[in-house]
């Protein structure tokens, strides 16, 4: 476990230069809730992560789906959701709702609940579902935990990037979502499982750091910074608390949780442990690719699935179903 280390010191900095030193100071609220609150609740914040290259969204969809050009949406719909009706889906901690309103979309679901504590998000989500004339979604402001879990009442729980984000996970996973699926309903997540708090082993970082060697000196600019990445430490405990209390506090119990409580219909890894913190505050040079660019990145997915064939995968998703 790392307390503090060199990457919290240049993240810090990133964000002051990106959010303000108001946003810097809120991170010192005593109160928990509110300083997890601040990392979400706002506009797009322009940042570089590895979700914002288009490749890294396509190498997604063939992992997952096996079709590059097909997401896990439309692949869930049509092969286990197709004959379907009138389903109700529940998502905890939906944030901008980008996937529930493409699930909104299907015939198949007759009701999506997004709840969320973050209402600038929500308040987005719910202007382009009306723009869309979407009318089977609706957007609650609500701390999750002090969500009252009705009996039986939904077809689908969903979590996107945001089950890592929840304690006392076996008592979540095991009794209370189960409780509230109806019979045969499914559990439904697209989520990060690695280490809690982020806290990688050596190996893992020693690997993103050979990794990180393989991108070019002129791609490792960080974004709107002239300060170059030449190395990941790893992110330190006592940042991951003050930033997001919330953050990756249980991920490691996701998935045995998961196992443990329901049949697994379909799961598939997607990696991330080598992609993810290498593309950090560099993804922005790889947006619009170049045929030197693309060869970088190939470069780096092979590193990754080599990688991968002897360690689990931080990210997967998954559909489940309540035994």
């Amino acid at each position: 476990m790392r307390l503090i280390t060199s990457d919290d010191i240049i993240d810090t900095y990133i964000k002051l230069h990106q959010r303000g030193l108001s946003f810097i100071t809120s991170k010192f609220n005593f109160n928990q809730l509110k300083r997890a609150k601040t990392a979400f609740n706002h506009n797009t914040i322009k940042t570089s992560n590895w979700w914002d290259i288009p490749s890294i969204k396509e190498r997604w969809n063939l992992l997952v789906t096996g079709n590059k050009k097909l997401d896990f949406i439309d692949f869930t719909i049509e092969n286990y959701l197709n004959e379907a009706q009138n389903l109700s889906m529940l998502s905890l901690g939906s944030g901008n709702c980008e996937t529930e309103l493409k699930f909104a979309k299907h015939k198949a679901l007759k009701l999506i609940t997004c709840i969320d504590i973050s209402d600038i998000p929500l308040k987005k989500a719910k202007e382009i579902a009306d723009l869309n004339e979407l009318d089977n979604i609706e957007f609650k402001v609500k701390n999750v935990n002090d969500f009252q879990f009705p009996i039986k009442k939904y077809d689908i729980v969903y979590f996107r990037a945001s089950l890592h984000h929840f304690k006392n996970i076996e008592s979540l996973v095991g009794l209370q979502i189960n409780n509230s699926l109806k019979e045969n309903g499914f559990l439904i997540i697209d989520e990060y499982v690695g280490p809690n708090r982020l806290q990688f082993p050596k190996k893992q970082i020693t690997a993103i750091n050979q990794a990180l060697k393989i991108i070019p000196k002129e791609y490792r600019k960080r974004f709107n910074l002239n300060l170059l990445k030449n190395k990941v430490s790893g992110s330190g405990i006592l940042r991951m608390i003050i930033a997001d209390p919330s953050e990756c506090i249980e991920s490691a119990n996701i998935l045995p949780n998961i196992h443990k409580n329901y049949n697994t219909i379909y799961e598939a890894n997607y990696g991330g442990n080598i992609l993810m913190p290498v593309l950090k505050d560099i993804a922005h040079h790889f947006t619009y690719l170049t045929e030197d660019k693309e060869l970088v990145l190939n470069k780096l997915y092979n590193f990754e699935d080599e990688y991968l064939k002897n360690n689990p995968s931080n990210f997967v998703f998954g559909i489940y179903q309540k035994k």
